[in-house]
């Protein structure tokens, strides 16, 4: 199953024109939620502290495009940078 809110990341960083500041705005505050629900579950499994680990990189990478996208020159260029990061992260989390 795909991650709507990594996917709508990636479509952003291969073209920053696809996404308007509000998608990614709103896809951030989403992931926020979810990764602030993941953490209210207790730490009791690997597999749960590998969803929480996955719900960070979410959040994130979709906070670090909206971010970007509301950015100009140096400030855009390291947020892009840390959201590209926080993607990767994610794919090496979901291998």
């Amino acid at each position: 199953m795909k991650n709507k809110h990594i996917e709508l990341v990636k479509k952003w960083l291969a073209d920053n024109d696809s996404v308007s500041l509000e998608e990614l705005t709103a896809n951030s505050k989403a992931a926020d939620a979810a990764y602030d629900a993941a953490g209210s579950v207790a730490y009791d499994s690997a597999a749960t502290h590998a969803y929480a680990c996955e719900a960070r990189a979410t959040s994130a990478a979709a906070s670090a495009a909206a971010e970007a996208a509301d950015a100009e020159g140096a400030s855009y260029e390291a947020a892009a940078s840390y959201a590209a990061y926080w993607v990767e992260r994610y794919e090496e989390i979901t291998k």
